[in-house]
């Protein structure tokens, strides 16, 4: 069964997989935000229910860590190099459990939109770490510790070979074992192919010799992020990421996002009408319904990153996506999966909901 008129909002429920907040008293302490970044000022729950328009079928958000500073190894000697990180889990906290301080931009209202949060981790340092590191975020995390349904360790910016580490490989082994997901997040249009190569390769030994109930599950950010200025199919950079997407789809527990991808598309897509970015994106999402299936496809909007160079970011992605549901004759349950089930399914948050 085909969607409704794609120009109206989805009445299905959202689940928004992929957002960061952060209040305006830390901005100093994202690895990635200075004053001259556009969004060097408070992204808080009020901003992020604004820019969805507090739309009636949205339940709720996934929360992705921001990239906050840390040091791995003063982390993995003494701990003090989680301060930042964990100061986020504090953060974090207080959304989802309704207790702001004065200035945050949060309610107590809004904390039922917090459904899962998916903190930071020191994965290159193995195992013994990780267990310390997991006792330090259960103490800040109190009241709040079952939404914390894995980690992320953003391996984008990394050197070669950082996801084959042993350390991070027996990290990975040992979120599995205790039931927590991994966000996956690497960048083939600016760290190169390599990044697609070595993913496959990290998952394939992170899943080697485990049973399947303890392998670790992978939830890959935003396609991928391919180079979304290339239209040809032919392009070789087209066919490394196809050919990618096709041996990811094919590892077990593993899913993807369909989400951040105004941040790699040419400045003048980022302004045309949906129905013309969503023609430029047809043949990345051809391959994502064809590899992962809606199924494993989950909806995000990698707010407010998605705001650079476009206006009205959230409710224009919805566009995309709810356009996508429509041109490809979803079944009422396939859309349903995409805008919702999928998240719920792959970050097992349903019983928290």
């Amino acid at each position: 069964m085909a969607s409704e008129d794609p120009s109206q909002p989805a009445q299905y429920p959202i689940i928004d997989s992929h957002i960061h907040l952060f209040p305006k008293s830390e901005l100093d302490t994202l690895a990635w935000c200075d004053s001259s970044s556009p969004l060097y000022k408070q992204h808080s729950v009020d901003e992020y229910a604004a820019a969805t328009g507090s739309l009636p079928s949205l339940e709720g958000f996934i929360f992705l860590e921001a990239d906050r500073k840390h040091d791995l190894k003063l982390g993995a000697e003494d701990g003090s190099g989680w301060e930042m990180p964990l100061m986020e889990i504090d953060w974090l906290k207080r959304i989802a459990l309704g207790t702001p301080k004065d200035g945050e931009g949060h309610k107590e209202e809004q904390k039922k939109l917090c459904l899962a949060i998916i903190p930071w981790a020191p994965l290159p340092s193995g195992e013994e770490v990780m267990g310390r590191y997991l006792r330090e975020v259960e103490k800040h995390a109190e009241g709040s510790f079952e939404k914390i349904r894995g980690f992320r360790y953003l391996v984008q910016d990394k050197p070669k070979g950082t996801m084959l580490q042993d350390g991070f490989i027996e990290g990975l082994k040992w979120m599995g074992r205790k039931g927590y997901v991994f966000d996956l997040g690497v960048d083939q249009h600016n760290g190169g192919r390599w990044q697609l190569e070595e993913a496959v390769a990290m998952i394939e030994k992170a899943h080697e010799g485990v049973e399947e109930k303890d392998k670790v599950t992978f939830i890959i950010n935003h396609l991928c992020k391919p180079d979304l200025s290339v239209y040809n199919q032919t392009d070789p950079s087209f066919v490394a990421w196809r050919t990618a997407m096709f041996t990811l789809s094919k590892c077990s527990k593993t899913y993807m996002k369909l989400s951040g991808c105004f941040s790699e598309m040419p400045d003048s897509l980022k302004t045309a009408p949906v129905d013309e970015i969503f023609m430029a994106l047809q043949p990345y999402l051809v391959v994502i319904m064809a590899t992962f299936t809606p199924f494993r496809i989950m909806f995000g909007s990698d707010w407010p990153v998605c705001n650079i160079g476009v206006d009205d970011a959230w409710q224009k992605w919805r566009q995309v996506v709810q356009r996508f549901c429509y041109l490809a004759g979803l079944s009422q349950g396939e859309q349903i999966m995409i805008w919702s089930g999928t998240a719920i399914k792959a970050y097992g948050i349903k019983e928290l909901m």
